[in-house]
Parts: structure tokens; C-alpha cells; sequence
């Protein structure tokens, strides 16, 4: 009796969180709608952080020697036409080995490269924009790939609208459900469940005006009498966290594998605009004061923001001014459960729960 043939998947995408846990998201989907009948081999940036986070989700990754072009004017730059080359060799010879039959981006410069290689191949190709304002690889493959799958309207600005099809931004599966977990997130944390409790999350590799911010007022947040959950990343260690009273709940961590528990938790959040962190918010519905990042490209965050702010959906800080009104903003948010509730109603009417499902169907659309 013939055995069925395993759907070979390649995935690529990385050096944030963003590109990340889309991609993950969306292969555990493919995996759940196949009965694991598919092989996966994902692709990134041999030295980012999906290098490190893949392997822990359960899949095989190879690195690329790819990295962005430095905004200033550096050695490096000098290097990137020899690492796209090198980079695009590297996908051709993947390719040729593992034989895929469909491959997936989620941006970043390893995809771009890894999809380039898989349109030369005449691979069917899908591509995935996560921002309100598209990324520069997504942009160079526009014309090349079958299908681009995004998060927001009005994408036809940047795409050929015959290509397009809006699926929304796929979250990690677990946090499609943080209603029902309060008093076990509140337990898990060991915050008291009498206190309104602040999240704060600058995104994957943390976020140094936000930590700056919080650090800066922790003794008006002390006097506050709330719990807070702060993720600093890896690069911040607070000096003065370790002098609060004993009495203050406040919960620091690097990083947060846990995000489920800590949506659940949280009352407010505090929180960079990147478009996953967005997805994630409007899910779990929760209000938030949103401060973009002012390092990426073409301040894609701050229109990410706006799309909420302009519907009453979210509130926003900016980075430049956070250090004075970051946190006198958040405990006026926290005291005021009416714009609580508006802010919560109207980012629901921005989640869309059952996007990576929405990618998995086009897939499967594009393999018949």
C-alpha cells in the first residue's frame, strides 16, 4: 500500500518577535488541519533571536548570514550585497535538498532572500505583511509571489489588490483564550487579586524608553497600590527595582513565555505599537496605552498606533515624551473603569481570532 506524501512546508522570517511567532502560529495551525501529514523546514537570520525561539516551539531552522542595511554609515553596509548573494545561494541549495512544496514569508531579510530563491524555483509562495505600513522585503517581492496575505485595509497602496486577501495577524493559540484564566494567572504571578494590575511589555527584545519610564516612577507607581507585571528584556536590569518595599507587588522578568497568564492578569497594558503586540491586545480586548518605537523603519509603529487611537481603541504616548507622562497616564487610565471599557469595546472591532487559519486556507488554495 503507497504511504500518503508529507506536504513539505518551508518557512521563513525573523529577527523580531513579529515575524516570529506568526510563523509559529501558523505551522501549528497547518499541522492541526493535516493530522501532521506536513514536514516544516524554517529559515532565518543566523544570528536573531528565531534562531533560539524555533527550536523551542518544536521546529528544524537553518540560519542565513543576512543582516539589515545600518541606517548610519557603517563598514557593514559594504558586506550587503555579498551576504544577499550568499544568502540567496544558501535558499536555492535548501530548496534543492528538502524539496518544498509550498513556501510561506513573514518578512524580515532571511525571508526575503529565502522567497526570492522559491519564486526562481516557480514554488507556489505566500507572503505575509504584518504592518499597517509595509516592510522593504515585502515591497521587493510584490510582484513575484502568488499570494499576500495582511493585516490591515487600504494595503492596496503598497500590493497589486489581485494578490491581496486581509487575514489579520495570527496570534500564539493560547492567547485566544486569557478570559478564563484570571485567578490562575493572578496566583501564578503571586499578585494580589484586591489590586488593579499594570502589564508593561516593550516586545521581544525589550524597549529602553519604556523601561527607562517605569523604572523613573516606580514610587508613584509604589503609592499607587496596584500589582505590576514588567517585562524589561534582556538588555535592562533595574537598579532600583530591588529597593521597592516589600510590600509593592511588582513581578520583573527578561521575558515572558507565559504572555496567556499575563493578559489575563493585566487591567491595562503598556506596550510598544509592533503589529503582533497589537494583534495579541485586541484579542485578549484589553485597554492600553501604546508608545511606538521611534527605531523602525519608516515609523511604521506610530501608524499602527494611529489606526487604533483614531477609533478610540487605544491610547498614545509618545516615545519622546514617555518619561514624563508614561506613568502618570497609566494610573489615570487604571482609576477611570468608563474609558476602561470604551478603550476594551472598541480594540475588539480590531481582532481577528481566526487568522492563521485564514493564511492555512489560502495555502491549501494555492497547493490545489
Amino acid at each position: 500500500m503507497e504511504t500518503k506524501k508529507k506536504l513539505r512546508v518551508i518557512i521563513s522570517g525573523g529577527g523580531t518577535g513579529g515575524h516570529i511567532y506568526p510563523a509559529i502560529a501558523v505551522a501549528q495551525t497547518l499541522q492541526k488541519r493535516l493530522d501532521n501529514e506536513v514536514e516544516f523546514l524554517f529559515v532565518g537570520a543566523s544570528d536573531r533571536m528565531e534562531m533560539e525561539k524555533v527550536p523551542k516551539a518544536g521546529y528544524k531552522i537553518v540560519g542565513l548570514w543576512i543582516s539589515g542595511i545600518q541606517r548610519s554609515l557603517s563598514a557593514k553596509n559594504l558586506l550587503f550585497p555579498v551576504k544577499v548573494i550568499s544568502a540567496v545561494a544558501k535558499s536555492l541549495g535548501l530548496i534543492k535538498e528538502f524539496k518544498p512544496d509550498i513556501a510561506i514569508g513573514f518578512g524580515g531579510y532571511a525571508s526575503g532572500a529565502m522567497m526570492y530563491a522559491a519564486t526562481l524555483k516557480n514554488i507556489p509562495t505566500l507572503i505575509h505583511e504584518q504592518n499597517s505600513y509595509a516592510g522593504i522585503t515585502n515591497k521587493i517581492l510584490k510582484n513575484k509571489v502568488q499570494k499576500i496575505a495582511v493585516a490591515y485595509d487600504g494595503m492596496e497602496a503598497f500590493f497589486p489588490a489581485n494578490r491581496l486577501v486581509k487575514t489579520g495577524n495570527p496570534v500564539r493559540l493560547d492567547i485566544c483564550d486569557t478570559k478564563s484564566k484570571r485567578a490562575q494567572a493572578l496566583s501564578f504571578f503571586g499578585l494580589n487579586p484586591n489590586k488593579k494590575t499594570i502589564l508593561v511589555i516593550g516586545g521581544s527584545l525589550g524597549a529602553r524608553t519604556i523601561n527607562q519610564s517605569i523604572e523613573k516612577d516606580l514610587a508613584l507607581l509604589q503609592q499607587a497600590n496596584v500589582n505590576v507585571i514588567w517585562q524589561t528584556g534582556k538588555l535592562f536590569q533595574s537598579e532600583k527595582a530591588s529597593s521597592m518595599p516589600a510590600d509593592f507587588n511588582l513581578k520583573i522578568a527578561a521575558f515572558i513565555y507565559e504572555m496567556d497568564l499575563a493578559y489575563a492578569a493585566a487591567d491595562v497594558v503598556i506596550s510598544r505599537a509592533g503589529a503582533l503586540s497589537i494583534a495579541e491586545l485586541a484579542i485578549a480586548e484589553k485597554p492600553c496605552i501604546l508608545v511606538p518605537s521611534p527605531n523602525v523603519s519608516e515609523d511604521h509603529q506610530t501608524k499602527n498606533a494611529m489606526a487604533l487611537v483614531t477609533k478610540q481603541a487605544a491610547l498614545l504616548v509618545k516615545d519622546s515624551e514617555a518619561k514624563a507622562n508614561l506613568v502618570p497616564s497609566v494610573l489615570n487610565l487604571i482609576k477611570n473603569e468608563e474609558e476602561q471599557a470604551l478603550l476594551s469595546k472598541n480594540i475588539k472591532g480590531f481582532a481577528m481570532p481566526n487568522a492563521a487559519e485564514l493564511i492555512v486556507d489560502e495555502v491549501l488554495l494555492l497547493l490545489k
